[in-house]
């Protein structure tokens, strides 16, 4: 069968990755638009830290609960019929989370948008690839990867600008004029072309996948909230996580008619392309929530100005993303994906040199190169997952791709914020060991410390906090970077010219 055989004749392919783009960006912007409005909705309605932080632990939840039953609706009923609901649901929730009165409210309506925004970029990634022929998938990848990928960035930089400018209720009606103009889009423009099976549900295999992942996403979520281990909550948790995915697999590989089908894990790319969507997400997301803590607390920089330092991000990804365009059909997917393994922990490399007094240029410019070697990642990262896969299991690998790449930002976040806090106790006992004033390189380093008085103690533990933790961040930065190195020779299993089915 020749590449182009594979995908049908498909009239208004422009338009049709111009409205697929506009439901990937409205998932990916609200993945983190609604971060930085925290404290404009904690103070609007009245609840604690602890209580708002629900308003984003419940979209996660049900997203990736949801996220894996994209790809039976589909095969069952239709891949346009699927993504219409989607996002007709997606677009009723945003506007219901913007007239919300409560913190109730708000958070079931915020689960509602998760559970109806998860089929939303693995659609649009089938979709894609469903409408392009093959020897067109690199290049429609690398323009649905640059909108993938600058959304979590750009989501807090919008966020803030409108919560400050506007409400923290504009986070949520953005999405409702977008949502209208692609709904129409999806039902004039895209159709099925025989891709319904009549496959059972199997509840079973729903029921322990979507328990394993809850359980999965409230530990990741909560764990540093509650000292991870110590809290029974956690660990109850991680045993249900556990039990549950074990007993998924069991059932998966002795059913007849499983959830996820196990000639999925059969083929090596897309087994593969899983683990990389899972550690680009940790750096994605990871280095995304890290730099605004370190840049605000640390450095004492506004929020308004944290969002602005970290635009560069997005668009070092979007600089590598135009230039893909031109070369990714000339070069060998695996040395694209090898090269922005390279640059980012490059990137991270030299962030392991910030201290408290790095000045912003360099913030920005480890930013933009991190973001441009992340770029030169995703897009051959798609086509590699995709090229061996037959059709037929397109959306359901996909749903996984954005299960995984979610996922590993979730475990990145938890692990990094995990080590930090762990870091800055034991970097902050070693430093007090050896702070006195008698000791000339503290005074050299810290003369406005070392001059006050020996009862400022307060002056005292915050320098002392401020250094340890300084150290736990490039702590966290190293351990990115060696983990983006170690992954490098997964590249050698994947095939290099994999055929096409």
């Amino acid at each position: 069968m020749s590449p182009s055989s594979s995908a049908p004749a498909v009239r208004h392919r422009g338009l049709i990755s111009t409205i697929v783009m506009m439901a990937t960006a409205m998932h990916a912007l609200d993945a983190t638009i609604a971060n930085v409005a925290l404290p404009n909705m904690q103070g609007s309605l009245s609840a604690s830290l602890d209580q708002v932080a629900w308003v984003l632990t419940s979209y996660i939840v049900a997203s990736a609960i949801l996220t894996p039953l994209t790809g039976f609706l589909a095969s069952r009923f239709g891949r346009r019929r699927v993504f219409m609901l989607a996002i007709a649901g997606f677009t009723m929730s945003s506007a219901l989370c913007g007239a919300a009165q409560t913190l109730e409210q708000l958070v079931m309506f915020r689960a509602m948008q998760g559970a109806f925004g998860a089929g939303l970029v693995p659609l649009s990634q089938a979709l894609l690839l469903d409408t392009y022929p093959v020897e067109m998938h690199p290049w429609a990848m690398s323009v649905w990867g640059a909108v993938v990928m600058v959304g979590p960035i750009m989501g807090p930089t919008l966020g803030g600008w409108l919560s400050d400018e506007f409400s923290w209720r504009w986070c949520f009606y953005i999405n409702v004029p977008v949502g209208i103009i692609t709904f129409i889009g999806i039902a004039s423009l895209v159709h099925d072309h025989g891709t319904q099976r009549r496959r059972p549900f199997d509840l079973t295999g729903f029921a322990l996948l979507g328990l394993s992942l809850a359980a999965l996403q409230l530990m990741l979520d909560r764990g540093e909230h509650l000292d991870w281990f110590a809290s029974p909550e956690i660990i109850g948790e991680a045993v249900v996580a556990c039990l549950c995915l074990v007993m998924f697999v069991l059932h998966m590989v002795t059913s007849e008619q499983p959830f996820l089908e196990p000639g999925l894990f059969e083929d090596r790319n897309l087994v593969l392309g899983l683990l990389f969507a899972g550690l680009s997400g940790t750096i994605l997301i990871a280095t995304a929530a890290l730099m605004p803590t370190f840049l605000q607390n640390l450095r004492g920089i506004p929020s308004t100005t944290v969002g602005l330092i970290m635009a560069p991000r997005g668009l070092g990804m979007l600089v590598s993303m135009i230039l893909l365009m031109r070369i990714v059909t000339r070069v060998e997917p695996r040395n694209l994906v090898a090269l922005g393994l390279i640059v980012s922990a490059w990137s991270l490399w030299q962030m392991t040199d910030f201290g408290l007094d790095v000045g912003i240029g360099a913030v920005i410019w480890t930013g933009a190169l991190q973001g441009f070697g992340l770029g030169f990642m995703f897009a051959p990262l798609s086509t590699i997952t995709f090229a061996t896969l037959p059709p037929q299991y397109r959306t359901e690998a996909a749903a996984l791709n954005a299960l995984m790449r979610s996922l590993g930002g979730s475990a990145g976040i938890a692990a990094l914020v995990a080590m930090l806090s762990q870091g800055t106790q034991t970097h902050r006992a070693e430093i007090a060991q050896s702070v006195s004033t008698l000791n000339p390189l503290w005074r050299e380093a810290l003369p406005g410390v070392m001059e006050a008085p020996r009862l400022d103690l307060a002056m005292w533990d915050g320098e002392l906090t401020r250094q340890a933790a300084m150290i736990a961040y490039v702590d966290d930065f190293r351990m990115l970077m060696y983990a983006a190195l170690l992954s490098m020779p997964l590249l050698l299993l994947i095939r290099k010219r994999p055929r096409i089915a």
